[in-house]
């Protein structure tokens, strides 16, 4: 069985472009957001509910509204609360199911709340990707098309930054001055290893 490994950071620390480079060295990856998006939208159980609680027109032609949605949520804490407790579960046993299909010395789940909803206990280490707030408030804005004021709201709906890397395992600085793919070579190397032992450990 594969280590389980989890990836994280607050939004616009860039932790998928860091997933991509483990990605090119052929680590499989679990992407947390595409999977709740993919199962807002093919889940019918799950469509029901967000239907009755936040209306059918947040879907349009059977997609979900994802900026509609997320001008509700991000200024409603209840309503944030309401919809993470409709995704979270579901998205959280896809990735179990995810995990235990794979047979490469590790793989990654990619995730942004990997601590505030609990599933690190469910991994076997988590790295994190940090980057300075003014840059993550600028590739955010560039990244969704929304305003500062929008960002700044969202971020302070997640762990602080700096008490998040605290909670890892491993950090990789994403500050458009350290070289990223260097941090992630060395960290693969690290992670092989630690894979190797664990294998080695249960003969």
């Amino acid at each position: 069985m594969s280590l389980r490994i989890g990836l994280t950071g607050g939004i616009g620390s860039g932790k998928s472009t860091v997933a991509k480079v483990f990605e090119v060295l052929g680590v499989p990856l679990y992407y947390a957001d595409d999977a709740a998006r993919s199962i807002m939208n093919n889940d019918p159980e799950l469509r029901e509910q967000i239907i009755a609680h936040f209306g059918a027109d947040m879907y349009d032609h059977g997609i979900l509204n994802r900026k509609k949605m997320g001008a509700i949520v991000f200024n409603d804490p209840e309503k944030l609360k309401l919809i993470n407790s409709l995704v979270h579960p579901a998205t959280i046993r896809d990735g179990e199911r995810w995990m235990d299909r794979q047979t490469a010395p590790y793989a990654i789940k990619e995730a942004a709340i990997i601590f505030e909803s609990g599933t690190q206990s469910q991994l076997d280490y988590v790295i994190g990707v940090s980057a300075p707030d003014a840059l993550r408030i600028h590739r955010t804005m560039q990244r969704d098309k929304i305003t500062r004021e929008e960002v700044i709201t969202r971020m302070n709906k997640q762990i602080q930054q700096k008490i998040k890397m605290m909670l890892c395992d491993f950090v990789i600085v994403n500050d458009e001055q350290n070289a990223v793919i260097p941090q992630v070579m060395q960290l693969h190397e690290q992670l092989l290893a630690l894979a190797g032992a664990a294998v080695a450990a249960a003969r």
